[in-house]
């Protein structure tokens, strides 16, 4: 046989079948199941279309999981699977499914002890969707089979036909490579994957979101303390967080005109989880006015609860800067 599972025959497996099914811990996704998919390597298990209504799996390996109590099968393709298309209806579209179907009739009716490569085929409708798949298979390739297609008036158009649907896995703590389907969620927390156009994410599970890793929340505004707002010149205050390191940027003065801002006043609070570890201090000098006045110094602290506070002043300045301001979170 060309398509092949270990561990599901109740004898005959072969050391040749052991070697080349996938083995080991692979991703989890509960307490007894693994994450199905395609493991990469190659271009495992592509689609391609070699005759008016047939099309070539080629070869490759995945993990089908079962039911909880059923674990989940090493599969491995060893030579390209050919599978035929049937006839499109007459009235309506179809979409059907190229799957890898595991059959184990110590847990299923079939009666079958066997792993396949097939089609799946789809309802005919006006709005035609994938067939839901049978328990113990994981969705290849998708076909869109127009009404009335068939070998007799030209077949598919194979270009237009197909729709990638491989999800992969990987081992246990590997980094799961990018399948088509970019909404199937992690399954414990600080999971990986590669989402091959900005790079690695992070599963966060108390949020159940994919996070960029390392983490890159962007510019977020900063909430001021009332009475203070952005001077009107410079950057609005903002703060970001990239990885562990967190960046500060604008500047803020007292939102009534011709006021300075007090020694030891509460300009805002940072939010919870952005604080630096045991707090920061930073000094800050306004530039010269028109007149040639001496600088405005001063210094500004962060408090462990996230208070930012002006204290020591020479001159009380009408505004204070958070350019520059970088630390660690704690």
């Amino acid at each position: 046989m060309t398509v092949r599972a270990a561990w599901l025959p109740p004898t005959g497996q072969t050391r040749a079948d052991t070697r080349l099914a996938p083995l080991g811990a692979m991703a989890p996704e509960g307490e007894l199941t693994t994450r199905a998919g395609v493991i990469a390597g190659g271009t495992p298990l592509a689609a391609t279309g070699v005759g008016p209504m047939q099309v070539q799996i080629s070869t490759g390996r995945a993990i089908v999981q079962g039911t909880a109590a059923q674990g989940a099968y090493p599969v491995v393709v060893t030579a390209p699977e050919t599978l035929t298309v049937a006839d499109g209806s007459p009235q309506y579209g179809r979409i059907d499914s190229a799957v890898i179907r595991v059959y184990d009739g110590q847990y299923d009716t079939t009666g079958q002890t066997t792993v396949t490569v097939e089609i799946v085929q789809g309802t005919p409708s006006a709005t035609p969707t994938a067939p839901a798949l049978p328990a113990a298979s994981i969705r290849l390739w998708d076909i869109t089979v127009p009404a009335g297609t068939s070998a007799g008036v030209g077949g598919l158009d194979w270009t237009r036909a197909l729709a990638d649907r491989r999800r992969y896995t990987a081992a246990y703590g590997g980094i799961i490579p990018r399948g088509w389907d970019l909404s199937v969620p992690g399954a414990y927390d600080g999971q990986y994957r590669d989402n091959t156009t900005t790079g690695l994410e992070r599963w966060n599970a108390s949020a159940r979101t994919w996070l960029p890793y390392p983490y890159d929340s962007g510019w977020q505004p900063l909430t001021l303390a009332a009475g203070y707002g952005h001077p009107g010149h410079g950057m609005p205050a903002a703060w970001r967080r990239y990885g562990p390191i967190v960046m500060l940027r604008g500047r803020i003065g007292p939102t009534k005109s011709g006021t300075t801002i007090p020694n030891g006043a509460t300009v805002l609070t940072l939010p919870v989880g952005i604080r630096p570890a045991g707090g920061k201090e930073f000094a800050w000098a306004s530039p010269r006015d028109q007149s040639n006045k001496a600088p405005s110094i001063c210094r500004v602290e962060i408090q462990p609860g996230g208070n930012v506070r002006t204290y020591e002043f020479v001159e009380l300045p009408q505004w204070v800067s958070l350019d520059g301001v970088a630390y660690t979170a704690n």
